[in-house]
């Protein structure tokens, strides 16, 4: 939750429903008589999910004008089922139509982040690596995705370039060097800032940990140069891994006694979870 006490979480579903409401709801306002109040319950079809983002519904039906009051509501990060009641809600029905589709939205969209995560998560679990969350998250959701990452279970790295040094390969090639770029970054920054660079061959992790790299990033290497990497740099700098990582091939990668295992794919690639929300009662 601190994650999403750093924004301003009203305007971010101000906007959705704006973009969805536009003038009004022209189906509610023909259908629903005025004042009439109702029950919505919300239903999970998937398999199985991890619940990221229900916190939202009350939220967003609050300012649709629904007066809501949940009656029920899954804890964030719970294992949920087919068949499963998500959250029922007792409000105004106009309020709860006219924000039925985005606060599903929201849920739908992070609980498929945190129920990924989760995958991987359980594929490493018993080793030292952690899973961890890149910067391709969709432009001004970050904030939510990388809740809904910790939700099942992950981590996250940097929220974004004033949040820590990583020096990758156009860095590199700006500065010269791997060793003049992490020079570079040492005269610079603060002293509670760890450095971290970004490696393509067993020479530049090499080169990096004698110019005392906090952390290295292995991009898109064999499992062959991760094992040699790990025995390269020993203990002195944390590994990690990142690029063509699945879930076919994560266990692998953990096995080498990596670190962390950053996963792109959990953000930009995660697919949206199947939830509906019916209406009772009314």
């Amino acid at each position: 939750m601190e994650l999403l006490s750093q924004i301003d979480l009203d305007d971010i579903i101000r906007r959705a429903i704006a973009e969805d409401v536009g003038q009004g709801d022209i189906t509610t306002a023909a259908t629903v008589p005025a004042g009439k109040r109702g029950r919505a319950r919300v239903v999970v079809k998937e398999p199985e999910m991890i619940l990221a983002g229900g916190l939202l519904i009350e939220r967003v039906f609050t300012m649709t004008g629904a007066a809501p009051r949940m009656t029920s509501l899954a804890a964030e990060g719970a294992r949920l089922r087919q068949g499963d009641v998500l959250a029922e809600i007792d409000g105004m029905l106009a309020g709860l139509l006219i924000g039925e589709r985005v606060a599903l939205n929201f849920v739908q969209l992070m609980s498929g982040i945190a129920t990924v995560t989760r995958r991987f998560v359980d594929a490493v679990a018993g080793t030292r690596a952690r899973i961890v969350d890149t910067r391709k998250t969709h432009p001004g959701l970050r904030a939510l995705e990388k809740y809904a990452v910790r939700a099942g279970g992950g981590h996250n790295h940097r929220f974004g370039l004033d949040s820590g040094i990583l020096i990758k390969e156009n860095h590199i090639a700006a500065a010269g060097s791997v060793t003049a770029a992490i020079e570079g970054a040492r005269r610079v920054a603060p002293h509670t800032f760890s450095v971290e660079i970004e490696c393509e061959t067993l020479e530049q992790v090499e080169e990096a940990r004698r110019a005392g790299a906090d952390a290295i990033l292995l991009d898109n290497m064999a499992l062959v140069d991760i094992h040699l990497a790990r025995k390269v740099a020993g203990d002195a700098a944390i590994l990690e891994v990142s690029g063509g990582v699945s879930l076919k091939t994560v266990r692998a990668i953990a096995e080498t006694g990596i670190d962390i295992i950053s996963v792109g794919a959990v953000t930009h690639s995660a697919r949206a979870v199947d939830i509906s929300m019916r209406i009772e009662g009314a």
